[in-house]
Parts: structure tokens; sequence; C-alpha cells
């Protein structure tokens, strides 16, 4: 009986390790594929929607000009008043992308009840989104963590961003902010944008 005891237990702590491996094995393999996006690379597609419920596709966006794509903190659980000033900024000069054949698409990440809620209030601070500015979605953090931005702290969301993306798929310019300021501003973009052509 003790010799089938100490078999049984032997098995259960090969069969333990091996289940531990192959869990550790899946989770670096995760952890290796998200990565955020580098001068150069060709970064993930993905869509997300509107607080109105539009579904915007990177790829649709990419394929009629450069993108300006804008991480913001989101929903933290109150309106960033950074994220508040960048858009500003972006809003103000609508036209100077449009001039440079630019879209810019703002991602706002949060905890999904209620999110889209909270980024209308957040939008009702500016008038009226401009044709080529666009906002979308990131509940529960699909694409953050997509995109390895996931600033995962007490009251954080995603690590504030910008990356210009060419008609053809390419980041040509990545910033990726660790602190709640210095974020890119409209006037380094637009500067960003001129050198590219």
């Amino acid at each position: 009986m003790q010799k089938l005891k100490t078999e049984v237990t032997r098995n259960l702590r090969i069969w333990s390790a091996r289940l531990l491996m192959g869990v550790l094995a899946i989770l670096g393999a995760a952890q290796l594929q998200a990565e955020s996006p580098k001068v150069g690379d060709k970064p993930p597609d993905f869509q997300l929607k509107t607080p109105e419920g539009k579904a915007i596709k990177l790829s649709d966006l990419t394929g009629s000009g450069d993108v300006v794509l804008v991480v913001l903190r989101g929903y933290p659980g109150y309106q960033c008043p950074f994220c508040q000033k960048q858009v500003h900024d972006f809003v103000t000069h609508a036209k100077a992308f449009s001039d440079h054949g630019a879209q810019v698409l703002f991602v706002y990440p949060g905890p999904g009840a209620n999110l889209g809620n909270h980024a209308k209030e957040f939008l009702s601070q500016e008038s009226a989104l401009s044709a080529n500015l666009h906002m979308v979605l990131d509940p529960d953090y699909t694409f953050t963590r997509q995109y390895d931005l996931r600033w995962d702290a007490p009251a954080e969301t995603a690590y504030p961003s910008t990356f210009l993306i060419d008609k053809n798929g390419k980041v040509f310019f990545a910033k990726i902010v660790k602190s709640h300021g210095d974020r890119t501003t409209s006037e380094q973009v637009l500067a960003e944008l001129a050198k590219s052509r």
C-alpha cells in the first residue's frame, strides 16, 4: 500500500510540474507576442467602436493616408485633465492634420461598464470632432494589451502614447509616455508629418 501511495504522489508531482511548465510557456509566449510598436514596425490591425457604435478599423484609415494614433488614459475612474488638454490641442489643429491628409484616431480605454458614456462626457468638453478626427473605445483593455500599453496600476489604464503610421501601415514615429504628462503635441506631430513627405 505504501508503494502505491509513493507512486501516486510521484506521478502527481510529475503531472503538476508539467502542467506548471506548460502554463508558464503559454504565458511567456503571450508576453512575447504583445509588444509595443516601434519605428519601422507594422503594428497589428484592430477594429474598435466609437461611443456611438460605429466600427473603425485601423487598416481602413491607413488605406487613405497617414494615421495619427493617440492612446489616451481614457477613464481611470475620472476624466484625465492631461488627456483633455491633449485632445483639445489636436481638435484645435484638425484642419492642419487634414491639410497633411492625416486621420487622427484617439483610443479611449477603461473598464467596459459605461465606457461609452464616459467617452461622451469627455467629448462634451470639445466642439464636434471634424471628419478626420475619430475616437474609439477600448473596453477592458483588449487593444491596450495587444499593443503592450497597459498601465496596470491602481487608477491607471494605459500609457499615453502616440504612433504615426503611414499609408503602407508602417510606424514612422512612436512615443510612449510612462507618466501623466509629457504628451505629444499637435505641433510635434505636424512637424513629423511634414518630415515624412
